[in-house]
């Protein structure tokens, strides 16, 4: 169990990052806008009290129990990994600049084609469309990929994401998991 960060450990955090939790030819990269101040104050991914990340992958069929943000590395074992597309930590992901999501994005281009995983997962549209200049993407999978890998944009998990109930999530995220498996769990 991770322990609760202070205020002062919270708002030291920005601009700070989080390792990735990624390995070579994995089934699923998913990859976030950028870490939270409390994700970087904690050093995991997700971390953030309200973040349902992790109780969508667990209710989606990826994992058979519910993670805890701490557990991170634990997907490794599933071959699913975890990275962002802007490393550097911030209150909000509005706080990121155009030019930084462009960046960020030709850096994780590097990271797919070193690692290679057969899915790379976006964790929100907005977010995508900017870094990728494809202003008129939606959910689900791509057109265009990069290197192999294909690309599948998810909705943004964050508890300020108002348009998707976690059932709503359960429902777009199992849309991926059927797709790079035959036989999902549950």
């Amino acid at each position: 169990m991770q322990r609760k960060p202070t205020v002062e450990e919270i708002r030291a955090a920005t601009g700070k990052t989080v390792p990735d939790i990624i390995a070579p030819n994995l089934h699923v990269l998913f990859c976030g806008i950028n870490p939270s101040l409390y994700s970087a104050a904690v050093g995991h991914h997700f971390a953030r009290p309200g973040n349902r990340f992790w109780p969508t992958l667990h209710r989606a069929g990826f994992t058979e129990r519910l993670l805890t943000p701490s557990e991170d590395g634990d997907l490794l074992q599933f071959g699913y990994g975890l990275t962002n597309i802007v490393e550097r930590a911030t209150a909000r992901a509005d706080e990121l600049s155009s030019e930084e999501l462009v960046i960020g994005q030709q850096q994780l281009a590097i990271k797919v084609q070193r690692y290679r995983p057969r899915f790379l997962a976006i964790l929100g549209i907005s977010a995508y469309r900017t870094a990728f200049n494809l202003p008129k993407a939606v959910i689900g999978q791509q057109a265009k990929s990069l290197d192999k890998t294909i690309i599948w944009v998810l909705p943004n998990p964050s508890g300020l994401n108002a348009h998707y109930q976690l059932e709503d999530l359960k429902q777009v995220y199992r849309e991926l998991l059927v797709a790079i498996a035959p036989h999902p769990l549950g």
